[in-house]
């Protein structure tokens, strides 16, 4: 094998290589022992034509095409390692020369990953997180606590917002009414916005028995089109208006919430430990958004190829849909629902990446620099934390991921934390 690389632009070469003439031979009997099978000679059943005989009625040239088509997968892929370069899409071949009794050499345009050139990636000056527990954080907390055991009684007063109300409705346009806009008995809560802008304002103030005109106009973007931009009226009666009966913040409460603890005491302590954690997680979380984003702006890549964002795009797509499907929502039904297509997911998920491709280059980048390679224990650990999250055997994630997509993986890993471990958090940055 020889193979020559030669760099035509930022992220494109041409590489050239030869395929020796043993390997020539050998890819043309087997393109033959797959052609003769379709062959018809006079004289010779099907199939069973010589090689010499199919040559001098054909040629050898006839057999180029699939004996190339046999050799190229290998040829290419160990030109590729002995050129030193990593492609990031499928070539571009191009037959250089093809004559009988010599090499064949071949010429493939190639796209390759971009060279990064590191910058500063350890400790690094990320703004200040503040993880402290304040009394108001475990009062709302407690409070959200209580408005979930809430209870709805009935009320004479006019509604508030926070009240539920009970009622029938029917849209009108233009003095017609329209598909999808009556119901009956319908429970609202006011102030919770779910129903078009304007529409849930109207009703504050008005008691069980009131019927009501409310005029609402449907926003530009509604996807509904033959509603969107348009003024409509809809008839209400309010049949009944139920308020939120909150329960006594006490120990009694505490254990209808928590069936773990004992006392209001109690649930206090375990609301901000909770919260703690959570604050810590979160903490942890802007430190390496910080920290990762700002190592990819220290580096340098002059260019991302555009078949590494198609690919990150794809990517994301496909585990989008896929996380939907385990949902029992498959992509026909998701973009139903959504009054969605494909290319508005797509548009959806190319904003950030080219982001996302720098920043997993870098990844890999510091990979390299580090000389981070995992071992084959922290391969088996890997396996069984994947196995645990996603609820399935080990045999079934190690059939699903080869060792390399592990260890590469592992390491990306490993290079984030090494990242965010070294930060150093600045109180002069922070928000």
């Amino acid at each position: 094998m020889s193979a020559k690389w030669e760099k035509k632009g930022v992220n494109d070469g041409e590489l050239t290589f030869e395929i020796d003439t043993d390997k020539i031979s050998e890819s043309l009997n087997q393109a033959f022992q797959k052609v003769k099978k379709n062959i018809t000679v006079p004289g010779f059943r099907k199939g069973k034509v010589s090689r010499q005989v199919f040559e001098k009625m054909y040629g050898e040239e006839a057999l180029y095409q699939d004996a190339l088509n046999i050799l190229l997968p290998d040829a290419y892929s160990a030109a590729v390692s002995e050129a030193s370069i990593d492609p990031v899409a499928q070539p571009e071949i191009n037959v250089e020369s093809m004559e009988k009794g010599k090499a064949w050499v071949i010429k493939a345009i190639v796209t390759v990953k971009p060279e990064v050139k590191l910058g500063e990636y350890k400790g690094l000056s990320v703004p200040k997180q503040n993880t402290r527990v304040y009394q108001k954080d475990i009062d709302e907390k407690l409070e959200q606590l209580r408005q979930q055991q809430a209870e709805l009684v009935l009320k004479d007063s006019a509604a508030e917002n926070g009240d539920t109300v009970v009622i029938d409705f029917d849209g009108y346009l233009d003095g017609k009414q329209f598909d999808g806009g009556k119901a009956d008995n319908y429970s609202l809560e006011l102030g919770s916005n779910s129903f078009i802008p304007g529409f849930e304002d109207q009703l504050v103030g008005h008691k069980a028995g009131d019927d009501v005109d409310v005029v609402v106009t449907f926003p530009d973007d509604y996807q509904a089109e033959e509603l969107a931009g348009k003024e409509a009226t809809f008839k209400v009666a309010i049949h009944e208006v139920k308020g939120k009966e909150l329960p006594e913040l006490d120990d009694e409460f505490a254990k209808d919430v928590d069936e773990d603890v004992d006392s209001l005491e109690e649930l206090k302590n375990k609301t901000k430990e909770q919260i703690k954690e959570t604050k810590k997680s979160e903490a942890h979380d802007a430190i390496e958004d910080a920290a990762l984003t700002e190592a990819v702006d220290n580096a340098e890549i002059k260019e991302v190829p555009q078949s590494m964002i198609d690919e990150d795009i794809q990517r994301q797509m496909d585990q989008y849909l896929a996380g939907m499907q385990q949902q029992g929502i498959n992509p026909d039904m998701y973009f139903q629902l959504t009054g969605t297509n494909p290319d508005d997911l797509k548009k959806q998920f190319a904003d950030d990446a080219e982001r996302r491709v720098k920043t997993n280059l870098v990844l890999e980048a510091i990979v390299d620099a580090e000389d981070i390679k995992p071992s084959e224990e922290d391969v088996t650990n890997e396996v069984k934390e994947l196995a645990q999250q996603y609820g399935m055997e080990e045999t079934a994630v190690r059939n699903a991921l080869t060792d390399d997509m592990l260890k590469h993986d592992i390491a990306i890993k490993n290079a984030v934390d090494l990242i965010v471990d070294s930060a150093k958090q600045d109180a002069k940055k922070a928000n």
